[in-house]
């Protein structure tokens, strides 16, 4: 009977040991999953904005008559919508690059010239028409960080924008004269750098607010003609430097995201 009641006690020991000894132990590893990257893939995008064009000078094969100068003075162009698509590929967390395409609305074209006359002033011309391109643009991008979500960007495209001048008209004052030029399209290459803040709303939707500034090259109309439709000379009119200020709203799609967060795993359970 006393050899019963010692084993009972040492078995009884032995079990309590074994589980001070296991509270002891450290927990079970757990497993940790690698990092996922967030970045990377194709995306596709849209911006719609608005312009603020400028051209340097007008040039016309008449500006060049012997004795003649003539001074363009008050050049410039309404403000016209901006609508553009484009798809791209984000290389990693701060490169990335896309091609786009756009148009660029009808905008009016108002100014006049003074025509000096062995310097001396003589006539004055007024000028109207209308400008709208296709402008399409292999652009990179640098992101430059975020923070509460908010990436600041630059970035750089060279392409090439079809120039369409139309409803070109330049009546003279004082001689009380009328000439008009025919819808023409001239295309060029062209070049831009961007600015800019990126919202991600989620991992596949990007917010943009972006400011352009685009060199779009030259423009030009028909053979300018009179009212009834006789000229003497090929002289259409050349719009020399077309530039413009845009400020656009885009708005980024990620084909294929990668998740933000990995999965929760299970801990793996330890043998024995």
């Amino acid at each position: 009977m006393r050899t019963l009641k010692n084993l009972i006690a040492a078995g009884a020991a032995s079990l309590i040991s074994s589980a001070a000894l296991a509270a002891d132990l450290p927990p079970p590893p757990m497993y940790v999953p690698p990092p996922v990257e967030d970045f990377g893939g194709w995306y596709l995008r849209g911006d719609i904005g608005f312009s603020n064009q400028q051209v340097k000078r007008l040039d016309n094969a008449l500006y060049y008559t012997p004795g003649t100068t003539v001074q363009n003075t008050g050049l410039g162009f309404d403000s016209a919508g901006i609508f553009g698509l484009g798809a791209g590929y984000r290389f990693n967390n701060w490169f990335r690059a896309d091609v786009t395409g756009e148009y660029r609305g009808k905008s009016n074209f108002h100014g006049t010239d003074i025509v000096f006359s062995n310097g001396v002033p003589t006539s004055t011309n007024t000028y109207t028409g209308s400008k709208s391109e296709w402008l399409v643009l292999a652009n990179a991008y640098f992101d430059l960080g975020t923070w509460w979500c908010i990436t600041p960007f630059v970035g750089a495209g060279i392409g090439g924008s079809a120039n369409t001048i139309s409803s070109f008209t330049d009546t003279g004052v004082q001689n009380n004269s009328v000439a008009f030029g025919p819808t023409a399209t001239k295309w060029n290459f062209a070049w831009a750098v961007h600015a800019g803040l990126a919202y991600k709303i989620n991992p596949s939707l990007t917010m943009e607010l972006a400011y352009r500034y685009v060199d779009m090259g030259d423009g030009i109309t028909g053979d300018m003609y009179a009212y009834d439709g006789t000229n003497a000379l090929y002289n259409p009119m050349h719009f020399k430097n077309i530039t413009s200020h845009d400020l656009k709203f885009g708005v980024r799609w990620a084909i294929d995201p990668a998740p933000v967060y990995a999965p929760p795993m299970l801990p793996l359970m330890r043998k024995g």
